[in-house]
């Protein structure tokens, strides 16, 4: 799909469909404007009728608009002008792609505002390109369908190449989460990571089940046990400032699928078990993008890949683990596995000589009691780098919280025959206490934690994205690279 400057009116231009954005609060771009004239006013009376209300999001379609040549012209909501971000912006260009995209049409031209940033463009460019992208990857009769070209009026060439390849990236990650497990293990996330590298110059290391023994790995190997499916550990390598600049390390759970090993799901809870390997996913799709936009920033990406599968060798409660750092960890479930493989993972990032790390996970329900379905958690041992990275998911539109880390969630950890056991007292505080964990093994380095559980899997469709893989937290890995200091 390509993404052009549209420099027609949009009354003039030769297109299968035009999108028009309207402001709830009456003011008109000077696009609307010039289609109200065109039209005799049938804009405004639309508007008067309340059939049209600029509500964010809001679609009105309107079919074979006399002086428009376009059969259809398709008015979407932008909400109010002075509450408009780019994360609605984002939201607003997928929410009219999507339902444009559910017939082929080879041209497709918007019309937002001519006033927007460049940022708020690059923010559209991309939600084009996900909003016309679904999860029906194996249907015989494909739901969306990509336009041959979409036209943007008023963003230049560069902000439109910028926002298709974070759009990409996105889609990237959604499609390595919807995938089924039977497509999507460690050896084959290891091979879509090399081909990554590949086409993006990348450095990419991949660590299997004799470097892993030999890197003594205990801990992610341990959750492998139970499967047929060999661990994997990816390291890939940017290199987009000088050597002696200490590299950003992004760190993605990768559990491929997650049956819960001897703490056995139930089915329901197994369903969409496909998608514990989304934080792995977006640290993946995330370096694509860096790379692609050549940002001047060095990053590591680490990606721990496991099954976590029953069998007469999966790892057992009661057992104690010995993770690559030397630290031992007892187990008293099964299906806390993620923050076990993240423990190797993120001792590797130490090791890398990180200056700062990130690490994405699916990792408690806890999360989603707390937060919803929506919303990220966000969980850190220093404040100015917490700081920086929800400011980054708040500028383009992701939304996340901030949870506490008190030291007493820590003694919640402590194990009476080992350093510390895989799960806190109880089932309160779980997603702060996983995090307690994960900070057992980032020595010093700044570290934020992001709890994606809830946010990284939709059950069912939102009006700007369809159901299953969300690419979470994508487009704030991004950001956080254009900001680093």
């Amino acid at each position: 799909m390509k993404l052009l400057p549209a420099t027609e009116k949009i009354t003039e231009i030769d297109a299968d469909a035009v999108v028009l954005g309207i402001y709830a609060d009456g003011q008109p771009t000077a696009h609307a404007a010039q289609f109200d004239q065109v039209t005799d006013g049938l804009l405004g009376r639309l508007l008067e009728a309340k059939e049209i209300t600029g509500k964010t999001n809001k679609l009105v379609p309107l079919l074979a608009v006399a002086g428009v040549r376009a059969q259809l012209v398709l008015v979407v909501g932008l909400g109010e002008k002075e509450k408009l971000t780019r994360g609605s912006a984002y939201r607003v260009a997928a929410t009219a792609a999507r339902r444009l995209s559910l017939k082929q049409r080879q041209r497709v031209a918007m019309y937002f505002d001519d006033a927007w940033s460049d940022e708020t463009f690059q923010a559209a460019a991309a939600g084009v390109i996900t909003g016309c992208q679904g999860q029906d990857l194996y249907r015989t009769e494909k739901k969306r369908h990509p336009f041959g070209e979409v036209l943007l009026a008023g963003a230049a060439a560069e902000e439109l190449s910028q926002g298709q390849i974070v759009g990409e990236a996105v889609n990237l990650a959604r499609q390595l989460v919807n995938e089924p497990a039977a497509q999507i293990y460690p050896e084959s996330f290891a091979r879509q990571a090399q081909e990554v590298a590949d086409a993006c110059q990348l450095e990419c290391e991949i660590w299997d089940q004799a470097r892993l023994e030999a890197e003594n790995c205990g801990a992610l190997l341990a959750v492998a046990r139970g499967s047929v499916r060999p661990a994997r550990l990816v390291i890939l390598r940017y290199q987009g400032a000088g050597a002696d600049q200490r590299p950003l390390a992004l760190v993605g759970k990768g559990v491929t699928f997650d049956s819960g090993g001897l703490s056995l799901k139930p089915s329901d809870g197994m369903l969409a078990m496909k998608c514990d390997m989304a934080g792995a996913a977006a640290v993946l799709a995330a370096l694509q993008a860096i790379a692609r936009l050549q940002l001047p920033v060095n990053v590591v990406a680490i990606m721990g890949l496991v099954e976590n599968m029953v069998s007469g060798d999966s790892y057992k409660l009661g057992d104690v683990l010995t993770a690559r750092s030397g630290k031992t960890i007892e187990i008293h479930n099964t299906d806390a596995e993620g923050r076990v493989v993240l423990a190797d993972a993120l001792n590797v990032a130490v090791e890398q000589g990180a200056t700062k790390i990130i690490d994405l996970a699916t990792l408690t329900g806890a999360c989603c009691v707390a937060l919803g379905n929506d919303v990220v958690g966000a969980m850190a041992n220093d404040q100015a780098w917490c700081d920086a990275v929800t400011g980054a998911a708040q500028n383009v539109g992701e939304p996340i919280w901030q949870l506490p880390m008190f030291p007493e969630y820590g003694q919640q950890i402590k194990s009476q025959i080992a350093d510390i056991k895989n799960v806190g007292e109880g089932r309160w505080g779980g997603a702060i206490t996983a995090a307690k964990f994960l900070e057992e093994f980032v020595d010093d380095t700044p570290w934020v934690h992001l709890d994606i559980a809830g946010p990284s899997f939709l059950e069912k469709a939102k009006p700007w994205m369809d159901g299953g893989g969300t690419g979470v937290m994508v487009r704030t890995l991004i950001e956080v690279a254009r900001t680093l200091k």
